[in-house]
């Protein structure tokens, strides 16, 4: 080295993972420089210390920063270290700090590496040294990737332990005094509420004991664990995503429409008024996403609405639109009513909150009721934080012992798929013969209110096609279903327990029809005679067989007697690619009310055993 006085900047440091390593604490690399540079004759100009903070390539470490602008204003020239990774375990940075030191006409002295960096010699070995300091800090990161993805993979999430699961040891879990708060906020902001509205519902009802921000609603509708995915270092440029680590609380499909969703929940996009169909149509033209609007008439006293593209200049009536899906919109809510709303969450609840964990989670709910009142004894509460904490246990218990009522009412009830099918074959069984009585008692699309209408839609309907025709019009072409209805829905179908309307070919006494008649799928004969005997019980049923022929989409069946009414078709055997017909099978009923077997209202409140 030059014979030039050297006067040192001491740089220390230490990162979060040093700290507790033998030989790298601050005090004790201070000691060692002040030592060293007492031997050698160095003057001291001042201490630089980084706590907490590691060497990787663009952290910002505001004391060597400082130690760097002070070479620069020749307030010293040499910067003494322990080791060379206290300055850097990068190729890239050393090059830069080995330049920097050039231009400045300073030097570097390690008290535990022997480096000279006054010559080329020197330096090739810092080079060398720093090579390895990076490789080591790069194998270390490799071995902890691969270790965090293998805990990851097992279900052991770092971090903190998201509302709605909780940790039994090292895994998370759905926790079963909270996880139903998160489906029910999945549930309304699928159902177009915004994260400040439920937010305020949250706030108003003291959901979970916590204040509640649209923020807050915000991170939980966006965050993937809620699916059973776990997305690592998403600050990250590549950051890491595993699928199906945790037990889900909401589906994937909801998990997925509630993202689609968020556009069409955005502040621009609220109204004053109600539109059945806002953000489900779109400009056939453009592309453009349609907006609604309304004029009220006083003459008429009624409000019209109507969507239309503010760059194509066109528009659509709402009646119009409503109007040409109102048979699918009378099926869809029929499914609301009858599957949905009432047989499909009793069907799922048996696959879901076990009756001994509820019973688990209730003894420490009032173990935990315990501890409260003791603290409050000991004066660690006050009489209002006391009654406010209380208050959240019992609520807690009472929603627990809802579920454990809820599963003991499904196993009384005993409800199966084949209930589904029975419910709606009467349903349709009594519009035909007391379509009075059944107009007074069962709510149908056209007895609902706007709001009902538009939550039915929501649900429902993911978008609907628009086209123009021959006049230049717009014309609904095809209607897009949700897939967690379409989930659902396709399921019982696949599996015979629900309809829906197909369209066939076939003689009617002697005349050609050509129209669309409710049909389900193949059920095993067993499963048929059953179904027959059950309604039965309640109607003079009719059973007809006949042939579906795929070419032609013809049916042909015995003549239907006078009155007759097809309530369903189903294949009689079992799809075969390589055959060209299939055998077929169809309930009748006649219009007439006078083969009803049971009292009138009984057809409405129950269901044949």
């Amino acid at each position: 080295m030059s014979e030039e006085k050297k006067i040192a900047g001491l740089y220390i440091r230490v990162s979060t993972e040093d700290q507790a390593r033998e030989g790298f604490s601050l005090p004790e690399q201070e000691k060692r420089l002040r030592a060293m540079c007492e031997y050698k004759g160095y003057e001291i100009y001042k201490l630089y210390k980084d706590a907490g903070i590691s060497a990787k390539t663009g952290n910002y470490r505001p004391a060597f920063e400082e130690l760097l602008q002070d070479i620069k204003d020749k307030k010293c020239n040499t910067i003494v270290v322990l080791k060379l990774d206290r300055l850097t375990r990068s190729v890239y940075d050393w090059e830069n700090i080995l330049k920097f030191l050039e231009e400045n006409d300073a030097y570097l002295d390690c008290a535990n590496d022997d480096i000279n960096t006054t010559n080329a010699n020197g330096k090739m070995i810092s080079r060398i040294l720093t090579s390895v300091s990076q490789q080591e800090i790069e194998r270390t990161s490799e071995r902890t990737k691969i270790g965090l993805a293998g805990a990851i993979k097992s279900g052991h999430i770092p971090g903190h332990t998201p509302f709605g699961y909780k940790r039994e040891g090292k895994l998370m879990v759905p926790d079963i005094t909270t996880k139903h708060i998160v489906e029910r906020m999945y549930q309304l902001y699928f159902e177009g509420n915004s994260y400040q509205t439920i937010a305020n519902i949250f706030n108003a009802e003291n959901v979970g004991n916590k204040k509640w921000r649209d923020n807050t609603i915000l991170e939980m509708i966006e965050n993937p664990i809620y699916k059973g995915d776990y997305l690592h270092g998403k600050r990250n440029k590549y950051p890491a995503y595993y699928e199906d680590v945790v037990e889900p609380i909401v589906s994937k499909e909801m998990w997925e429409n509630c993202q689609v969703q968020q556009q069409k929940n955005s502040r621009s996009y609220q109204r004053y008024q109600t539109y059945l169909f806002l953000q489900k149509l779109k400009c056939p033209v453009c592309g453009r996403i349609m907006g609604g609007k309304a004029t009220y008439k006083k003459k008429f006293d009624r409000t019209y609405y109507y969507y239309g593209c503010n760059e194509c200049k066109n528009n659509i009536k709402e009646d119009y639109i409503e109007e040409s899906i109102l048979e699918l919109l009378g099926d869809i809510f029929e499914y609301d009513s009858v599957v949905n709303e009432f047989f499909l969450p009793m069907i799922k609840s048996k696959l879901s909150n076990p009756k001994e964990e509820i019973e688990k989670e209730i003894k420490n709910q009032q173990a935990k009721r315990e501890r409260i009142k003791q603290a409050y004894i000991n004066g660690s509460f006050t009489l209002e934080e006391h009654d406010k904490e209380i208050k959240y246990v019992d609520d807690t218990i009472a929603e627990l012992e809802r579920q454990i009522l809820e599963q003991e009412q499904v196993k009384e009830l005993k409800f199966t798929p084949e209930d589904i099918l029975i419910k709606r074959d009467m349903d349709f069984i009594n519009r035909v013969k007391l379509p009075m009585l059944y107009k007074a008692i069962v709510e149908c699309w056209e007895d609902l209110d706007r709001e009902e209408k538009s939550r039915i839609i929501m649900n429902y309907i993911d978008d609907i096609k628009l086209t123009k025709n021959s006049l230049n019009q717009y014309v609904v072409e095809s209607v897009n279903f949700r897939t967690t209805f379409y989930k659902d829905f396709k399921k019982l179908y696949d599996d015979g327990f629900i309809d829906w309307k197909r369209k066939f070919i076939y003689d009617f006494n002697g005349i050609r029809i050509d129209s669309k008649i409710r049909y389900s799928e193949y059920l095993p004969f067993i499963k048929v005679y059953e179904h027959l005997k059950r309604l039965s019980d309640c109607y003079d049923v009719s059973f007809y067989k006949g042939t579906y022929y795929k070419d032609t989409e013809k049916v042909d069946m015995l003549p239907l007697k006078k009155g007759e009414v097809i309530v369903r078709m189903f294949p009689t055997e079992k799809d075969d690619s390589n055959k060209d017909r299939i055998g077929m099978g169809m309930i009748c009923v006649s219009d007439s009310p006078n083969d009803i077997h049971v009292d009138y209202h009984d057809l409405f409140e129950s269901i044949p055993e």
